[in-house]
């Protein structure tokens, strides 16, 4: 099940690695989407709100170092640098430049998931400052101990999968995210068919008229969102 849904940027021009890294944090719990350079990590920062940065320094066109410099200037979302420079020199650049760790390459995946954790439970939890309860209509669901309610009724069994979705769209409520995109964060092979069966499912759960909804919303050409009271 993913952490709280922690979604983690990984940007590295390796494809190899990316998808060894993407595949071991979603195992790990972690929602994940990776950038094949810079630009593209821009592209994706424009698009959705993430907990953290995984940046590899030697990138074509523009280094990890460059951009995490320019990044900096307007967003402080905590990253960790990947390199196969372990000098202290590039150490010292690397944190100089804004990162918040340093793991030098080749390095074992359980030392990045500990340093990943370390990172996360010492930046303030922005999403404690909001109510982790979800209200929707006639029914709540809790982000914490993900249980799904209705009023006069009480808990109403959901699938893992049911939570996962709406543990992704209640922590960026109001975002868009794409049926590829909720695909590749819950992983273990959904498909866009099997996305839109479950917001199906979820809105018969949470909708008084699921056929027009108020709160699991479709974004017409662009994918779901869900919205609360």
């Amino acid at each position: 099940m993913l952490k709280d849904c922690a979604h983690i940027l990984v940007v590295d021009d390796d494809l190899r690695l990316r998808s060894l890294l993407q595949r071991y944090l979603q195992e790990n719990g972690f929602a994940v989407t990776g950038a094949r350079d810079a630009e593209n990590a821009r592209m994706f920062l424009q698009q959705y709100n993430f907990d953290l940065l995984i940046v590899d320094v030697m990138m074509p066109n523009e280094t990890g170092i460059e951009f995490l410099q320019k990044l900096r200037q307007i967003n402080d979302v905590p990253a960790i640098i990947l390199t196969a420079m372990g000098e202290t020199e590039d150490r010292i650049i690397g944190l100089e430049s804004g990162a918040d760790d340093y793991l030098p390459k080749p390095f074992e995946p359980k030392e990045l998931v500990l340093r990943i954790n370390n990172i996360l439970r010492r930046i303030p939890d922005k999403k404690s400052e909001h109510s982790k309860v979800l209200k929707l209509g006639d029914c709540t669901y809790d982000l914490t101990t993900k249980e799904f309610s209705r009023k006069n009724v009480g808990i109403i069994h959901i699938t893992p999968v049911e939570q996962a979705i709406l543990s992704i769209l209640g922590q960026k409520t109001g975002q868009i995210f794409t049926r590829e995109k909720l695909a590749e964060l819950l992983g273990a092979g959904q498909s866009l068919r099997s996305i839109d069966v479950q917001i199906t499912r979820l809105r018969k759960k949470i909708e008084a008229d699921s056929k027009n909804p108020r709160y699991l919303q479709t974004v017409r050409g662009k994918g779901y969102m869900l919205l609360t009271e």
